[in-house]
């Protein structure tokens, strides 16, 4: 018979067992399930630079696309989005063409009141130089030796402009060139600034000669844009002659050179870093390139029921800017993705007659409502 001893120990051995299998089978804590109510963010607006105060300038941002609900609480930075934003300039001036000054302000073409005018975009506030009785500024570009140049049709002259002082230099064409009509110009690798005129005529001028000499455009009428490639090589567009031409820096002569789409217009042109030429098709609506490499054309059609290119522009990340008078719009063009993106002019209508920019920005002139435009890239 066990002994009394040897029959307690037993019975506390047995008690410490159902006590462990107990706590076994409590429930646990379920991993997946939530520990909070899981919140919906709302899509967070793009920081936007405050626009001037003096003059007040407009700023709108391109719609997005809808985006999902995230499904963590932390909330997610927003992808910036580009921002148009417009600067009025004085009443009568008809801005034409626009370019960025080293020091951050904007030379732009007052061809209503034949003024060279002067935007701090900090401020809003504006300057005019008067460049002459009859002016009707076209064209400006700053120079190697950062002074504004400028194709003046109403003084059938290049003016160039002291940033410092704001002496005019005209530079007239011979008088056996009159009405030339003077369209746009771009420095070579030389430091030679080369014009056009639609009137069927091309030209170089030598600022250290001060002598300008004038050529006759292969195809008559027509030459508008013009652009220098990264190699120094010059190609202008010929509106009325539907082709782009390049020019020899040594003879000045020029050879025609026809995109793919007859009669396509095309209006201006722009190099890429590669020395391609890309082409606004004005009649055709459509945005070309020319590989002088390969000798190959492609195009694409603009967006939109009746696009019309009219300015072009390749930044310095090789994306393509078009100015769309069709849509009051300004298009950006990648040509790796081969994809188009709008940005609607805030001003209907803008007509934007030209393009330039910098580093994350694209600058047009709305010569229609008197405002200069910006489109800022994050």
């Amino acid at each position: 018979m066990r002994s009394l001893a040897a029959i307690l120990t037993i019975a506390i051995m047995l008690a410490a067992c159902d006590s462990q299998s107990q706590q076994a089978v409590q429930p646990s804590p379920d991993a997946s399930a939530p520990t909070a109510a899981p919140t919906s963010l709302a899509t967070t607006a793009p920081a936007t630079e405050a626009p001037p105060t003096n003059p007040p300038a407009t700023a709108t941002t391109a719609p997005t696309a809808a985006a999902s609900s995230p499904t963590a609480a932390p909330a997610a930075t927003a992808t910036p989005l580009p921002v148009v934003q417009e600067y009025p300039v004085p009443a009568g001036t008809r801005p034409h063409d626009v370019a960025p000054a080293p020091n951050g302000g904007i030379w732009f073409t007052a061809q209503g009141s034949g003024q060279l005018g002067w935007l701090e975009p900090a401020s809003g506030e504006t300057q005019l130089v008067t460049l002459g009785p009859g002016s009707a500024p076209h064209g400006v570009i700053v120079g190697p030796d950062g002074a504004p140049w400028i194709t003046d049709g109403g003084l059938n002259a290049i003016v160039r402009v002291d940033p410092s002082t704001l002496e005019v230099k005209v530079f007239p064409l011979p008088q056996d060139r009159p009405r030339a009509n003077l369209n746009t110009a771009t420095f070579d690798a030389r430091g030679v600034l080369w014009f056009t005129g639609q009137n069927g005529i091309y030209g170089r001028l030598d600022p250290q000669q001060g002598q300008v000499e004038v050529f006759d455009a292969p195809r008559g009428q027509g030459p508008y844009g013009i652009t220098t490639t990264p190699s120094g090589a010059v190609y202008y567009a010929s509106l009325a002659g539907s082709h782009i031409a390049a020019i020899d820096p040594e003879t000045g002569a020029a050879k025609p050179i026809d995109p793919t789409t007859h009669g396509q217009g095309a209006r201006r042109v722009w190099s890429d870093s590669r020395g391609r030429i890309w082409v606004s098709e004005w009649n055709a609506g459509q945005v070309g390139v020319y590989d002088p490499a390969t000798k190959d054309w492609r195009e694409w059609k603009l967006p939109g029921a009746r696009p019309m290119a009219y300015a072009v522009y390749v930044d310095n990340r090789d994306i393509v800017w078009l100015s769309d008078f069709g849509a009051n719009a300004l298009v950006r063009f990648d040509p790796t993705t081969e994809k188009f993106e709008s940005f609607a002019l805030p001003s209907s209508p803008g007509n934007v007659r030209q393009l330039l920019g910098r580093p994350g920005e694209v600058w047009g002139a709305e010569s229609a409502a008197d405002k200069l435009v910006v489109v800022r890239q994050p």
